[in-house]
């Protein structure tokens, strides 16, 4: 069975069960470089997972066929994984608390607002609404499997509302 999941506005409040927005807010950023640069500083803390490092990658994104139909969702056991947009964007991010269609939340991401997807949190890989999108990413390298990806039952599946 289907279910249709609205896009709802990216706030740290309501995403904060699944890791944290990453966003400049004035207040919490200082002038360096004799005034010539406004660092926004420590916007979130990357957990690379034991014996993990972080590296750095370039996602580029093309939009799924529409009506976006989610079947399935993947996470990452080991660490986190941060997506900052390239471009100033609007994008989608799909979690969910658990590993199934009536448990996927969809939050609209301005586009000067990334996230990070916090340790094993289930999620929809990236959802781009131009037709191609750039994202800074940062992931997890090194030993291990992490990544677990879960396919829903036929017929389970949430269709995204049109943004």
């Amino acid at each position: 069975m289907s279910q249709i999941l609205t896009p709802e506005p990216l706030t740290a409040g309501a995403f904060a069960p699944f890791g944290t927005v990453i966003e400049t807010r004035f207040e919490a950023s200082y002038l360096i470089n004799e005034g010539r640069t406004r660092r926004f500083h420590a916007l979130a803390a990357t957990d690379p997972g034991e014996g993990g490092e972080i590296a750095l990658s370039v996602f580029r994104g093309t939009p799924w066929p529409s009506p976006v139909t989610i079947r399935m969702l993947e996470r990452h056991p080991l660490a986190s994984q941060a997506f900052v947009p390239m471009e100033r964007h609007p994008w989608l991010v799909v979690v969910a608390e658990a590993p199934n269609a009536a448990a996927c939340r969809c939050f609209l991401a301005r586009g000067d607002q990334g996230v990070q997807i916090a340790r094993g949190v289930w999620h929809h890989p990236l959802l781009v609404l131009q037709p191609l999108q750039d994202f800074l990413v940062a992931d997890r390298v090194g030993p291990g499997d992490n990544l677990e990806e879960v396919f829903f039952p036929d017929g389970e599946a949430a269709v995204l509302a049109p943004v």
